[in-house]
């Protein structure tokens, strides 16, 4: 699955975009260095996500949303079509 893939489920899953969940998650004190426990258990606790789509979410929180660009244009179900994650919900997602 790619990386926008698990965005884009936790999405339909929440009912919020990546950005409001980053939002959420800078309201609560997580940003860069934060370790993974702390933004794992509240998204377990308050949405219950599991930890795969809970570590997209991580890295989004503590990195930003650009990722490596070892997918992009590649093929199989691990391609992204660019290496900035979009954070805006699916709907509006323009690299679809």
């Amino acid at each position: 699955m790619s990386f926008q893939a698990y965005l884009d489920i936790i999405e339909t899953k929440t009912g919020l975009t990546p950005r409001q969940l980053v939002d959420q998650a800078t309201e609560r004190g997580f940003g860069p260095g934060t370790k993974a426990g702390p933004i794992l258990e509240w998204l377990k606790n308050d949405y219950g996500l599991g930890r795969g789509h809970g570590m997209a979410l991580v890295h989004v929180i503590t990195k930003g949303p650009q990722i490596s660009s070892k997918h992009v244009g590649s093929t199989g179900s691990h391609a992204d079509a660019t290496d900035m994650l979009w954070l805006d919900g699916a709907a509006t997602n323009p690299n679809r």
